[in-house]
């Protein structure tokens, strides 16, 4: 047996189709499938008859309760209203923890004449439970605790607040994003998979799209610098999605870019602003644009090379793109463009970006960080720590955290190293390292005739002498500069320019000679025997010495 409807849906369905309304349209409000409410409108169907000739949204006493919502039509007009008993819920009929109420439907809120009093309390940050007590015990209230209730929830509804359109002035501003392109089939039979990147002028729609295999950073900059080419100049600032290519950390009030990405818009003079994440209509403009691109220019094509792919969609652009009649401005893209936009744009620097590579290096204890297997020093306050480094084939930069450049050098073959002097610490610097020039205006401190002799040892003994120097200098630190002066006046006067002879005149010096310091004889101490003592014994051995026979 098929299943009944109730009643009240019957009458409503009868109601319905009387004002005109189409079986399509009454079984969508309805919830109902077409076939069945074909069955009560059909001609010559006895069940298109209301049973009992029960009036219009009245229920039949002998139905069992509905276990889903009751319709029934206005008379006054077309609406059609779902009426539920007091307290009940869609999902489960009357709940029986709420209190029935004998108010009909559609009557007023018994709490309705104290609406501004619990706005007010709302504001306060009051529960509904709070506010039905001061209510009953403040303003007289003689309702129920639910009535109070329903109303909060009516106050409460969030009114969805339509969004506002943001349009631009000529070359304010150019939105940014990636989408999936036309896959690749090579001659052997490969598929390989691309991304179409998309910039589109937000006050002209004029757009540039190119065909790239990854959404790496260089990737993106390329792209970049080959759409303000295509656009003859630049927009002042570019909306892009917190893509990881560009997006170090993700943050509306304060973005992070990549120090790279930083880097190219200080040379282009531009300003990039990511969007809110996962807020896709703060770039309204391109999400539609790659979607144009995807469907209009993509779709049902198939290309073997990325070239091919490229040469298709500039093509694209200035054939179907640019001619096109836009849907909101109703003007055609490519001539507000040349007309009004491109006039406005910012002049292009006299060179490009030159693109680099980065990545985070450690400063090791030798005071160096590898990078493509060279090494390259940096200041010894640095030891360590981290740095940036950015090399692009022909110079290494190191930069600290806040991206000021603390050390540049040529760049080297792997396992070379480039150290620069003022990177080495002073306690690491020999003095033979400091070089002849520096031993000698040393020797010039000890006096006039130790840098005279510093001279004459340099030239009679070449590199030798940079050894001999440094030990002069040792020299000036055990003894008098005074006797040291003099030692090399005289070593020089005979021409002699050894180490050993300095130490030998310097001994020979007055104040230089060891003396032997006389100490006085001790005749008592507790270790040593009176001398009268040692007497007797040398008398006692005398005397036995002569009472032996011969």
């Amino acid at each position: 047996m098929a299943n009944q409807l109730k009643m009240a849906l019957v009458d409503s369905i009868i109601a319905l189709h009387g004002h005109g309304w189409s079986q399509r349209r009454i079984a969508r409000e309805l919830g109902l499938h077409r076939e069945t409410v074909g069955r009560y409108v059909g001609s010559g169907s006895s069940e298109a008859k209301p049973a009992n000739n029960a009036p219009l949204g009245s229920t039949v006493a002998d139905n069992a309760p509905a276990a889903g919502p009751s319709w029934t039509l206005r008379l006054d007009s077309t609406e059609l209203v779902e009426v539920r008993p007091e307290g009940s819920s869609p999902e489960s009929g009357i709940d029986p923890s709420k209190p029935a109420s004998n108010a009909p439907p559609g009557s007023p809120s018994t709490a309705a004449p104290f609406q501004a009093v619990i706005l007010q309390k709302l504001d306060q940050g009051l529960t509904a439970q709070r506010i039905y007590q001061d209510l009953s015990r403040e303003h007289g209230y003689g309702g129920s605790y639910y009535s109070v209730r329903r109303l909060i929830r009516k106050l409460s509804a969030a009114i969805p607040v339509p969004y506002r359109r943001m349009e631009c002035e000529p070359a304010a501003e150019a939105q940014v994003d990636f989408g999936r392109g036309a896959p690749i089939l090579t001659a052997e039979g490969k598929r390989r998979g691309t991304w179409v990147f998309r910039i589109v002028l937000s006050h002209s729609r004029k757009g540039y799209s190119e065909a790239v295999l990854r959404q790496s950073t260089d990737e993106f900059l390329r792209c970049l610098e080959n759409a303000f080419a295509h656009f003859g100049g630049l927009p002042r600032t570019l909306v892009i999605d917190n893509l990881r290519a560009a997006v170090k950390q993700a943050d509306w009030f304060d973005p992070e870019l990549s120090p790279k990405v930083s880097s190219f818009c200080r040379h282009y003079g531009i300003a990039i602003l990511p969007t809110r994440p996962y807020t896709p209509r703060h770039k309204g403009k391109i999400e539609r644009g790659i979607a144009y691109v995807k469907d209009n220019a993509l779709r049902g094509h198939r290309f073997t090379t990325l070239a091919e792919q490229n040469r298709h969609l500039l093509e694209w652009e200035s054939q179907v793109a640019d001619t096109r009649i836009h849907g909101t401005t109703r003007q055609q893209v490519g001539g507000v463009f040349q007309q009004v936009e491109k006039p406005a744009l910012l002049a292009l620097p006299p060179s490009r970006f030159e693109l680099f590579h980065e990545a985070l290096r450690h400063v090791g204890r030798d005071g160096h960080v590898q990078v493509k297997g060279a090494y390259y020093s940096a200041p010894p306050e640095y030891l360590g720590q981290d740095l940036w480094a950015r090399w692009d084939g022909r110079t290494v930069r190191l930069f600290d955290r806040k991206m000021k450049q603390v050390a540049v050098h040529v760049q080297q073959e792997p396992g070379r190293f480039a150290t620069d002097r003022l990177h080495l610490h002073p306690q690491k610097i020999s003095q033979v390292e400091h070089g002849a020039a520096w031993l000698l205006h040393k020797a010039e401190q000890l006096g006039a005739n130790a840098s005279a002799w510093s001279k004459a040892c340099l030239r009679s003994r070449g590199i030798e002498a940079v050894r001999v120097l440094r030990g002069l200098l040792s020299l000036g630190g055990k003894h008098p500069w005074s006797a040291l002066d003099e030692a090399c006046r005289i070593a020089h006067s005979h021409g002699s320019y050894r180490l050993r002879c300095l130490r030998k005149l310097i001994e020979q010096q007055p104040g230089e000679r060891q003396t032997q310091t006389l100490m006085p004889f001790i005749t008592e101490h507790p270790i040593i025997r009176p001398v009268e003592e040692y007497g007797q014994w040398i008398r006692e051995a005398l005397s036995q010495n002569q009472e032996c026979p011969s």
